[in-house]
């Protein structure tokens, strides 16, 4: 299996329950493996997942969804 991350930047403030809450909704996305807010920077999720399943910019359109403002970071 193919593995790959993509860092997304969470524009909201997320208290810890909101971040794990998050983080286990996205646990439930098929394709996704192990998404986590970075300890320091708590705006900024990492996902790990297989691009095979899902696209990097489904992941960003489920943070959205979810009624988050987030973006992309990186190229």
């Amino acid at each position: 299996m193919y593995m790959t991350d993509v860092v997304l930047h969470v524009d909201e403030t997320l208290d810890a329950q909101g971040r794990h809450a998050l983080e286990d909704e996205m646990r439930g996305i098929d394709g996704v493996i192990s998404p986590g807010f970075s300890p320091r920077t708590p705006h900024l999720m990492i996902v790990t997942y297989n691009p095979d399943r899902i696209p990097t910019g489904m992941l960003l359109h489920e943070v959205q969804r979810r009624g988050y403002h987030a973006q992309h970071c990186g190229g």
